[in-house]
């Protein structure tokens, strides 16, 4: 039978989203906002477009993002969002509906699958399929995982962490925490105004969790400076003052422990056999948090497993889920479908 529709692999991420097209690879990579009009709850712009928006608008404007911590918080605007990613994928005049492939934090309820499903499928899908977000990287992270030894993959998104330790095509243990680059940048912002006493944009903190950002304190050599703008709280007035990466990295560490914690709980609940796996192997990182400097060297220290990061992190779940649906018999095990 002949299969006219498009495949779509769409990484949905809390901080950006993928979209990944089967035969022409990824074609789009943006933040996950979506900016609505207030009066008539139209949306009015997606993506890079909406991310300028946040913080910024009138009004009757605002500038949101529809998924927490991995998980839809405002059904109908992701259900806007897929929409227009599909129509990115599609064009608007389309004969075929496509199949949509989704992934999702290994770690969510039914109830937040099937969300993630119907809103799926009103945005025009004609199936959807959704894959575990974890089984996904580690496709994406070109790990054999048919194979019948242990695999570890930790995927630091923005919305959450997800643990996995995956053998023969399936996850054996999991943990997932609801933590990742944006409780980061929270902990910037409210360390900056702790100690500071000033405030700074959700953007600004961002900047500076890439820029100087790191997971443990360097050597004053390496311990660069950046300059931020922010807002007095005594005075109200803008100010400008300067960070250093020890102090960033002293403000990261209350998050950085709870994810230490959920990929040290994957490794105390995986069988002995597929431990002595891991430990020869070591830990592959994928997601953009994963790209903070030095955490794969925390990482290490604190399990005693070489840890490193995958060679594309930002990529790897978009790839994952595009490969996925592409070989949909290799891995029909490991997708749900609707």
């Amino acid at each position: 039978m002949f299969n006219f529709g498009k495949r779509i692999g769409i990484d949905l991420g809390t901080a950006n989203s993928l979209v990944y097209v089967a035969g022409e690879g990824i074609i789009l990579d943006e933040p996950t906002v979506v900016a609505v009009g207030t009066d008539d709850n139209r949306v009015l712009a997606v993506g890079n477009e909406a991310k300028e928006m946040l913080g910024r608008t009138p009004g009757n404007i605002a500038a949101s993002r529809p998924l927490r911590d991995g998980v839809i918080a405002d059904y109908v605007i992701t259900e806007a969002m897929l929409r227009y990613f599909i129509d990115k994928a599609c064009g608007r005049s389309r004969l075929f509906k496509p199949e949509v492939m989704i992934c999702v934090p290994a770690g969510v309820t039914s109830v937040e699958r099937r969300a993630v499903l119907d809103a799926t499928l009103s945005a025009g899908a004609k199936t959807a399929y959704l894959i575990d977000e974890p089984l996904a990287a580690a496709i994406g992270a070109k790990i054999p995982i048919a194979n019948p030894s242990g695999n570890m993959i930790v995927d630091i998104g923005g919305g959450t962490t997800g643990a996995a330790v995956i053998c023969l095509g399936g996850v054996v243990v999991h943990n997932s925490v609801r933590v990742g680059g944006n409780k980061l940048d929270e902990a910037i912002q409210s360390g900056v105004k702790k100690q500071y006493g000033l405030i700074i944009g959700e953007n600004q903190a961002e900047e500076v969790k890439i820029r100087i950002g790191s997971a443990i304190p360097v050597k004053e050599t390496h311990n660069k400076t950046m300059q931020i703008r922010g807002r007095d709280t005594v005075t109200g007035l803008p100010k400008t003052f300067e960070l250093t990466t020890n102090e960033v990295a002293e403000m990261l560490q209350p998050v950085i422990q709870k994810i230490v914690s959920a990929v040290k709980g994957v490794l105390e609940q995986t069988p002995p056999e597929l431990a002595s796996d891991i430990i020869d192997k070591g830990i592959v990182f994928s997601g953009g948090t994963s790209q903070l400097n030095n955490l794969d060297k925390l990482m290490t220290e604190e399990t005693g497993v070489p840890c490193h990061v995958a060679e594309n992190p930002l990529m790897c779940v978009a790839l994952g889920t595009g490969l996925a649906l592409e070989n949909l018999d290799l891995y029909k095990r490991s997708v749900s479908k609707r």
